[in-house]
């Protein structure tokens, strides 16, 4: 038995045809099903709606990746621990620079704001899986 190790040539003179096979497809399916996954943490859109309140702040921020970031003050109270109260708080990224340039005029006012939310998060589109794509409607208190 020889074995021929120039230029990685042991494997092709070696190598079961059928082994071969075998791992080919199995490379195929396992890079197959990480796109799969990739596609469905972090660009299939899971949910989308119309969240209503007070925006609190949007900001522009990050070391790398500048996203917009904001959060919205919606009304009802809730309690996280018994004997408690907190406000109800949307926090959400925005990726379309016109709608950012609007929503930073509108800090302190009642607004709208229809969203799509991800299963995760990408450093390009913000640090929340909520990030809205629109507004719906803006009011002075």
């Amino acid at each position: 038995m020889s074995y021929i190790c120039i230029q990685n040539n042991f494997y092709q003179k070696n190598m079961n045809p059928k082994l071969k096979k075998g791992l080919t497809i199995g490379t195929l399916i396992a890079i197959l099903v990480f796109a799969i996954w990739i596609f469905f943490k972090f660009y299939f859109v899971f949910g989308e709606g119309v969240k209503a309140g007070e925006l609190n702040y949007f900001v522009r921020k990050g070391y790398v990746f500048k996203t917009y970031e904001g959060k919205m003050i919606q009304s009802g109270f809730r309690a996280q621990t018994a004997g408690t109260v907190q406000s109800y708080e949307f926090p959400f990224s925005v990726e379309d620079k016109a709608v950012a340039d609007s929503l930073m005029r509108c800090s302190g006012k009642s607004v709208e704001l229809h969203y799509k939310e991800y299963l995760g998060t990408l450093p390009w589109r913000g640090v929340n899986t909520f990030v809205v794509d629109k507004i719906v409607s803006v009011k002075d208190k």
